[in-house]
C-alpha cells in the first residue's frame, strides 16, 4: 500500500504561481512513475506532468513551458511548480504513482485561478 499526501493548493490570480508537493508514505524505489493529474468540473481527469525514476518527463501540451515537475527519489516526493497560471488551470490536482502495476492516488488539492 502507498499513501500519497498532497499540499500546496489554493487560490491565485491569473499570471501567478503555486507549488504543489506530494509525499509518499514511505521511501520505496519501486514507486515509479510519480506525477500529477487534474480534473476540472465536468471534465475527465487528465495528465498534467509525470516523471519516471530515471528523470524522464511527460507534460500535457497545455502546461509545457509553464509547469515544472521535480522528484526526489530518495524521499519519494514529487513537486509541481506552476507558473503563469491561467483560469483554465483551475481544477483538483491529484498526486499519482504506480507500484508494481497498481495505481495510487492522493486525496486531491484544489487549485483555483481567478481572472
Amino acid at each position: 500500500q502507498v499513501q500519497l499526501v498532497e499540499s500546496g493548493g489554493g487560490l491565485v490570480q491569473a499570471g501567478g504561481s503555486l507549488r504543489l508537493s506530494c509525499a509518499a508514505s514511505r521511501s520505496d524505489f519501486s514507486i515509479n512513475p510519480m506525477g500529477w493529474y487534474r480534473q476540472a468540473p465536468g471534465k475527465q481527469r487528465e495528465l498534467v506532468a509525470i516523471m519516471d525514476i530515471s528523470g524522464t518527463t511527460n507534460y500535457a501540451n497545455s502546461v509545457k513551458g509553464r509547469f515544472t515537475i521535480s522528484r526526489d527519489n530518495a524521499k519519494n516526493t514529487v513537486h509541481l511548480q506552476m507558473n503563469s497560471l491561467k483560469p483554465e488551470d483551475t481544477a483538483i490536482y491529484y498526486c499519482y504513482c504506480n507500484k508494481f502495476g497498481r495505481d495510487y492516488w492522493g486525496q486531491g488539492t484544489q487549485v483555483t485561478v481567478s481572472s
